[in-house]
């Protein structure tokens, strides 16, 4: 953050790292080559899924994000190419800022929103079960991004470009001016909605939600289920882990950042742009995690392929006859509830 037209050393350094230059858009294109292809089938896939259950209308508002960022990702990475100097003009700067940040928030809200969903179908997969309903979903999803466009207001109406006479380049905010904001007392506010709200929270409910769901699988008797317990179980623990590596590493960095830059005029800037990349690939790994967790995903992919089998189509009448009872909430047998929980946690993603 600059009051003047000097900057001092760490920036200088930053902007002129030759790691940052070379390896950032490398990392960025490449992420942009997997996630657009991967992503617009996946989309395809899930816009073909029947019958549309509110994990399916979160996993296609988290697709939607995933493919907005590979569409602008190569402009970020021709930026940090030309030796972060921008020249694509003030204007695209600004639509490539606010949709690199929402993609992140955005991701971090609907994937909370999926582990809430899965939670209740294992833990609690009657006592909740009359609020997982589309219109819920499609609500919520509507809902997280009006939320976050506008917490990300000031990204989107000042000028995020800053001409570094020093290395004769023009920045798309590498450099923040001090006064994008009033006040240390609004940039404090804005630090804790982005940190706070948007990171910690939903970051405490997936932990809790997912930890509870590895739990309960694990405490249920095995039986016949055993096998499919054993998946849910692994695919519970990879979605939590890709959840922390992605997300957690860059907001922290994030965090420290700026209140250093606020009050201490330092700064970890190499770390944070490093770790920024960290929440780009979660875009990447998304689709095959949508394979891997949802059952009629992988139906519609072996049909799409030609690959489709007796087998395949069973399971998806077993699918839909299971979650019919899910939602009537008539059963109340506990080795019912858990057999219903698990085909939620493998079946309905």
């Amino acid at each position: 953050m600059v009051n003047n037209r000097t900057l001092d050393n760490d920036t200088l350094e930053m902007l002129s790292n030759n790691m940052i230059k070379n390896t950032l858009p490398v990392i960025y294109l490449i992420v942009a080559i997997i996630s657009l292809p991967g992503n617009g089938f996946s989309l395809f896939l899930l816009s073909k899924t029947q019958p549309k259950t509110p994990s399916v209308i979160f996993m296609m508002n988290l697709t939607i994000t995933d493919l907005v960022l590979a569409i602008f990702l190569p402009f970020q990475s021709a930026y940090h190419w030309n030796g972060n100097n921008w020249t694509f003009g003030v204007n695209l700067c600004n639509v490539v800022t606010v949709l690199f940040y929402a993609n992140m928030y955005c991701s971090i809200l609907t994937m909370t929103c999926i582990s809430l969903d899965r939670y209740i179908g294992v833990v609690l997969p009657m006592r909740f079960s009359k609020w997982r309903k589309n219109k819920y979903a499609l609500a919520i999803c509507l809902g997280m991004w009006a939320l976050i466009l506008v917490v990300l207001l000031p990204l989107e109406v000042k000028d995020l470009t800053y001409k570094v006479i020093n290395l004769n380049i023009t920045t798309c905010f590498d450099v923040l001016k001090m006064d994008m904001l009033p006040s240390k007392a609004a940039w404090a506010a804005f630090l804790f909605t982005l940190f706070g709200i948007l990171f910690v929270i939903p970051f405490s409910i997936t932990v809790y939600c997912y930890t509870r769901i590895i739990s309960k699988l694990i405490m249920t008797s095995a039986g016949y289920l055993s096998a499919q317990k054993r998946r849910a179980i692994s695919l519970a623990t990879i979605v939590l882990l890709v959840f922390i590596t992605c997300f957690a590493p860059n907001n922290i960095i994030l965090f420290i950042h700026i209140i250093n830059r606020i009050f201490w005029d330092k700064g970890v800037y190499t770390a944070y742009k490093v770790t920024l990349t960290l929440s780009c690939l979660n875009s990447c790994l998304d689709p095959f995690i949508y394979y891997f967790a949802s059952k009629e995903f992988r139906k519609k992919l072996r049909t799409f392929l030609g690959l489709a089998t007796t087998s395949s189509q069973g399971s998806f009448t077993e699918y839909r006859r299971e979650s019919f009872l899910s939602r009537s909430g008539l059963q109340s047998h506990h080795q019912l509830e858990m057999q219903l929980s698990l085909n939620s946690a493998n079946g309905s993603a």
